[in-house]
């Protein structure tokens, strides 16, 4: 079943919680990567994309949001590219558990 969340919502699921899953965002959808706690999980090399709206940061290659987070609207070619791979990746990898909602 597909829930929608918010970025409000998300924050909640960034690992620090036990008994919530670790989420992340990407391009509109939620992902569950609790399966890869030790790096998405406190502590782990990708925390920082738990619990958040992460498109901007994998597009860009970055661990720390900017002032435009979580917006991909300014993209060219090289930030797409990264960010259609990243989206393989966590759909091929991860279940798809539901949509970000503005």
């Amino acid at each position: 079943m597909s829930k929608e969340f918010t970025r409000e919502d998300l924050k909640h699921h960034d690992g620090k919680v036990p008994d919530k899953p670790i989420l992340v965002g990407l391009r509109g959808k939620v992902y569950d990567v609790t399966a890869g706690a030790n790096f998405y999980g406190p502590g782990g090399p990708y925390n920082c994309f738990a619990g958040r709206d992460a498109s901007r940061m994998l597009g860009k290659m970055q661990t720390e949001p900017d002032a435009l987070d979580p917006s991909t609207a300014d993209f060219g070619e090289k930030e797409l590219h990264s960010l259609n791979h990243w989206e393989k990746f966590f759909s091929d990898k991860y279940s798809l558990v539901g949509t970000i909602r503005d």
